[in-house]
């Protein structure tokens, strides 16, 4: 089967940063699913691991983590899928990644893939999804219902790939006020018409502007990115007792800036639950379902925003770039071999 990968960690403008190669198609095992991939989206992940995970001498290492695509064959003790299943899901960064042509998940992080998105609407979805739901709903403790909750969820990094669903989520599942920080003009519009109530720029002081918003108090945050930059800022205008949310890795963060206010600080990892086999594993299965369910029903959308052409080194070598430049907005999907 075709596949990308790395032999050493390297600049992505390095010819070997990331070459297509031919391997052996994986046979499921267990409660191994295997899955013929579609189409597969590039995260920010998928540039850290390259750059901090050399793989051994002699060995490559396939990355990608999201997928959509066609159930293949399943190992002797699969129960929630067949052959012919089309699915979405996140990987284990334990394991080879998506971007090849048959891959391996084990099926309790798995879902069926929404009825009405593409294979490429569908692989924009999974990691982020996932990390924007257990961040939002199990680190943060948000209360999904409409009901009015008289606080306000600041996000920072809104039109990125979590952001994105996760203004979603919170607009439409819960009754936060959803506040998002973006620095260009288009990004904060992109923010907007995901449901933010409002944006701020995050590249100037943001408590002058949350004041003048006279918004309800900021209880919760999801710092998605540059949490090391605005931190300590976000602590000073944060309500006493809230709650502080990070998915990325900070070089410096002090827990004890939040002491004084009793805010407590809540890590997110979407990888946790099948790095450590925990034994809620599939819960990741359900909550794949319930984002299908609500894609379909038309609550949530896509965050698709570019498609690079077909899977191939090249492609996903301007994949990682743009990401790299902390440039991208929503996500960035490959379609086809």
């Amino acid at each position: 089967m075709k596949a990308i990968g790395y032999k050493k960690s390297l600049p992505i403008e390095d010819a070997n940063s990331l070459i297509d190669f031919e391997t052996a198609k994986p046979e499921p095992g267990g409660r191994d699913i295997r899955v013929a991939v579609k189409a597969i989206s590039a995260n920010p992940v998928d540039y850290k691991v390259r750059k901090r995970a050399a793989p051994p001498e002699g060995e490559t290492k396939i990355l990608g983590y999201d997928a959509a695509g066609v159930v293949d064959a399943v190992g002797p003790d699969v129960t929630l899928f067949k052959a012919g299943d089309e699915v979405f899901y996140a990987g284990s960064i334990l394991r080879q990644g998506t971007n090849s042509e048959y891959h391996l998940v084990d099926e309790r992080i798995v879902g069926n893939k929404p009825k009405n998105l593409s294979f490429a609407q569908a692989a924009a979805l999974p990691l982020t999804s996932i990390t924007a739901w257990e961040l939002l709903f199990d680190r943060l403790g948000a209360v999904p219902g409409k009901s009015v909750d008289p606080r306000t969820l600041l996000i920072t990094g809104g039109a990125g790939g979590v952001g994105s669903i996760l203004i979603q989520l919170a607009r439409r599942l819960t009754g936060l006020t959803v506040l998002a920080t973006a620095t260009r003009p288009e990004s904060q519009k992109w923010c907007l018409g995901l449901g933010a109530h409002a944006v701020i720029d995050h590249g100037k002081p943001m408590k002058e502007q949350i004041e003048s918003l006279k918004l309800p108090p900021v209880a919760l945050v999801a710092s998605l990115t540059f949490t090391d930059q605005h931190y300590k800022s976000i602590a000073e205008f944060m309500a006493p007792q809230g709650k502080f949310g990070l998915i990325d890795d900070p070089p410096e963060f002090a827990m004890s800036t939040f002491k004084g206010k009793a805010i407590s600080v809540h890590w997110e990892s979407m990888f946790t639950r099948s790095s450590f086999q925990t034994p809620d594993m599939i819960a990741q299965h359900h909550l794949l379902g319930d984002v299908a369910d609500l894609i379909d029903k038309g609550v949530l959308r896509t965050t698709l925003d570019q498609t690079f052409g077909t899977i191939n080194a090249a492609n996903l070598k301007r994949a990682h770039a743009l990401l790299e430049s902390g440039k991208s907005r929503g996500k960035i999907v490959l379609e086809g071999w």
